[in-house]
């Protein structure tokens, strides 16, 4: 059989109709299930598992995070795609200038192509999850829309630690049944948390991590930085918080998970705790016009 003729009989489905057995086996081999031109030869990337088509349809769905987790669960090969590609360009999308800075790229350009600590689904995870306060009886959520700051991350290190790059959301507000106050959720993430001043307080303290706590965004182990005697008192400024009431963690991924009474503000007092700066950043699912926000 000639080797165009052998082409046509592959992409029309193989074995049948014709030719010896060995011909067909030959003709089928490099194929998986479900022949014909919707066939897909074995590590080779096709139709809908394109990567540039997923982003694609995933880019005219505005990075839809519901619909991008139902994807990941159809196969393990899916799974693999959107752990590499889709939940990093989702994270891009939704806060452009943060991602920049914690992958050292450029806000304009794509981000970078490596792992970042806890892998970007857990990221992404981060951007748009509010974990709640398991101690208050508070359960995680998904919230449309969460500002992360440098600024407020700055209040979160301590003197020793101001040289590492901390981004830190508004805090997540909570009423309680039966308490005075609110409970304020907040997250963040640490930029190389491997090398960061904080992760060398740490280890350098030999400070324990936490026997019953996990990181809600990547499920890793956590130091209490309460503990730790890492949690400045400008943190609790920063949130409008009561000062011996306010506890965080920080996972060896770097990710920042914590709460906190919130004192009640008067309407006349107005505003939320901290204020609006140049370099935060939105993360948001739905639409918007600013450059910073979701695409």
């Amino acid at each position: 059989m000639s080797e165009s003729a052998l082409t046509i009989r592959r992409l029309s489905g193989g074995g049948a109709g014709g030719g010896n057995a060995g011909e067909s086996a030959g003709a089928d081999g490099p194929w998986e299930e479900g022949g014909g031109n919707a066939a897909r030869v074995r590590g080779v990337n096709a139709g809908i598992m394109d990567e540039t088509v997923l982003q694609l349809v995933f880019r005219a769905l505005n990075w839809d995070p519901q619909t991008l987790c139902a994807v990941a669960r159809v196969s393990r090969r899916l799974r693999a795609v959107a752990e590499r590609v889709l939940w990093r360009e989702l994270c891009a999308s939704r806060a452009p200038r943060m991602v920049a800075a914690l992958t050292g790229g450029a806000a304009a350009s794509a981000p970078a192509a490596g792992r970042i600590g806890g892998g970007w689904p857990a990221l992404a995870k981060l951007l748009l999850f509010c974990c709640g306060a398991a101690g208050a009886g508070v359960r995680g959520h998904f919230v449309p829309v969460s500002r992360f700051s440098k600024t407020s991350g700055r209040s979160f290190l301590s003197r020793r630690c101001a040289g590492d790059l901390l981004y830190v959301s508004d805090p997540c507000e909570h009423a309680v049944a039966g308490a005075n106050d609110d409970v304020g959720a907040y997250r963040g993430v640490f930029r190389g948390f491997m090398r960061s001043r904080t992760r060398a307080c740490l280890v350098g303290h030999r400070t324990a991590l936490e026997p019953r706590v996990r990181c809600p965004y990547c499920g890793a182990r956590v130091w209490s930085m309460t503990a730790a005697g890492l949690a400045p008192r400008s943190a609790s400024r920063r949130l409008g918080a009561h000062e011996d009431r306010l506890e965080y963690f920080v996972c060896v991924s770097g990710h920042l998970h914590g709460s906190c009474w919130l004192a009640r503000l008067s309407d006349s007092e107005g505003g939320g705790p901290g204020g609006a700066s140049d370099d935060d950043d939105d993360a948001s699912a739905a639409a918007s016009e600013e450059d910073d926000a979701s695409l």
